[in-house]
């Protein structure tokens, strides 16, 4: 093994555990709002609508500040940003035991809300704000340590994140709720917000005290290895500006290119598919006949579906690193993640085919997100990769709104989520069809600033 190669399997090592951990806590502080709103929702007087609503603000917030998060990182450098994220959405996140008793004076009767739901809306709205260009961030910071043959598999490694923050937090939500529900005079909901904030703090510090920017600050690695990196991750750069005609090109011109907003649509439905499903999975597992203050129970079945796609996840992201296959992977997840959620429409209120159309639903679109991001990293490089993925992120994202909140409203309107599940199934078809037929196209390099 070369100096190259043995300086990218210590740099996985060393990197992936760290990330993997704090992506975990990330995603748990985004979507804990499903667990707490078994109880939050009857304390606090919530309909179906708006916890739907509130639960896609979040991403509204991201959206507005994805693309500056993440160019203010490649600034200041990975370890401060990151750092700065993480400690700012746990003071957020925190706050949400609290949202009812927020004075937010005169602003909920300016925008014509009850004060309630106003806070509801504005810690979502915030916490959205708090960690924009947390993960696209992460994704180009892997860029910076691993060439394109090896990022579908890096990324999934990293992303089965999502998979173990619902595998672990789906049990540990539903006992703290359960078993700390009246402790100190404080529901179990509020206890949620205020225990899993704690691991985000402490995850802050330690991207805070391990994290290099770069490989050549990466004390770990012999100045031999750093250097391979390096230069291999350069060479790759050139080779591709060898392989397709470049025009000096920065942010700007990768806001402009058309593959971009194609991918940022994929990603979209992407989107709609795993937040529609991942804000509603204990609502959804609880009306299979679970008992309303089961959480626990609630927790333990939801482990099921998401372990199932860590699986399929990074069995997903290495085939695509090893067939180069990359379109038809991300097509295809997504088409397994529409016949899931039609499947869950037909099954109905059984348990075990409800679970088995749940497992093919988080199989599809977690290995979708393991595979997707292989596309715009093939042809963004430097400054228009730190902005062309956030804003891909960023657009996408929106899914992440409308999602939970179309869920919501048909909910609220119809008493069921068939229709929502479809229209789901619908856009991930779609989906898969853009992916196939409209991100072929040879398209030239975007790297380096404009002048």
């Amino acid at each position: 093994m070369n100096a190259a190669e043995t300086g990218f399997a210590i740099a996985a090592r060393r990197l992936l555990p760290l990330l993997f951990v704090s992506y975990i806590v990330a995603f748990l502080d985004r979507v804990n709002i499903g667990f707490a709103k078994l109880q939050m929702a009857s304390d606090l007087g919530y309909s179906d609508a708006v916890y739907g609503f509130g639960a896609g603000i979040f991403f509204l917030g991201y959206f507005l500040f994805e693309v500056p998060s993440n160019l203010l990182l490649e600034k200041f450098g990975a370890r401060r940003w990151i750092t700065r994220i993480m400690f700012t959405w746990a003071i957020v996140s925190g706050a949400f035991a609290f949202v009812d008793r927020i004075p937010w004076g005169p602003l909920p009767a300016l925008f014509g809300v009850a004060p309630l739901a106003f806070g509801f809306y504005a810690l979502r709205f915030l916490l959205g704000i708090a960690e924009a260009g947390f993960f696209p961030g992460i994704i180009l910071y892997l860029t910076y340590w691993f060439p394109a043959a090896k990022r579908a598999r890096t990324v999934a490694l990293f992303m089965t994140a999502v998979a173990a923050a619902n595998v672990i937090g789906a049990p540990v939500s539903g006992a703290i709720m359960q078993y700390a529900d009246g402790m100190g005079g404080l529901s179990g909901w509020r206890w949620l917000f205020v225990l899993e904030a704690i691991p985000s703090i402490m995850a802050g510090i330690g991207i805070w005290f391990l994290l290099p920017d770069r490989p050549a600050q990466a004390s770990w690695l012999t100045p031999e290895q750093r250097d391979a990196i390096t230069a291999q991750l350069a060479h790759e750069d050139t080779a591709a500006h060898g392989a397709m005609s470049v025009a000096a090109t920065g942010a700007v011109q990768a806001l402009r290119s058309g593959r971009v907003w194609v991918l940022a649509l994929v990603y979209l439905a992407g989107t709609f598919a795993l937040y529609g499903v991942s804000f509603w999975m204990p609502t959804i597992v609880q009306e299979l006949g679970i008992g309303k203050t089961e959480y626990l129970q609630i927790g333990l079945l939801s482990m099921i579906p998401w372990g199932t796609a860590g699986i399929a996840m990074v069995w997903a992201g290495a085939r695509s690193d090893r067939t180069g296959k990359r379109r038809q992977h991300v097509a295809g997840s997504l088409l397994l993640a529409g016949s899931g959620l039609v499947a869950l429409v037909l099954v109905g209120a059984h348990v075990v085919p409800a679970l088995i159309a749940l497992c093919l639903v988080t199989s599809g679109v977690l290995s979708f997100f393991a595979t997707f991001w292989s596309l715009p990293t093939a042809f963004l490089r430097q400054t228009a990769a730190a902005a062309g993925i956030a804003w891909i992120n960023a657009v996408g994202n929106l899914g992440g709104h409308f999602g939970p909140d179309i869920v919501g409203r048909l909910r609220t309107a119809t008493g069921s989520a068939n229709s929502a599940f479809l229209f789901l199934a619908a856009l991930a078809v779609a989906g898969a069809l853009l992916t196939l037929f409209g991100t072929g196209a040879r398209q030239r390099i975007i790297t380096t600033q404009e002048a």
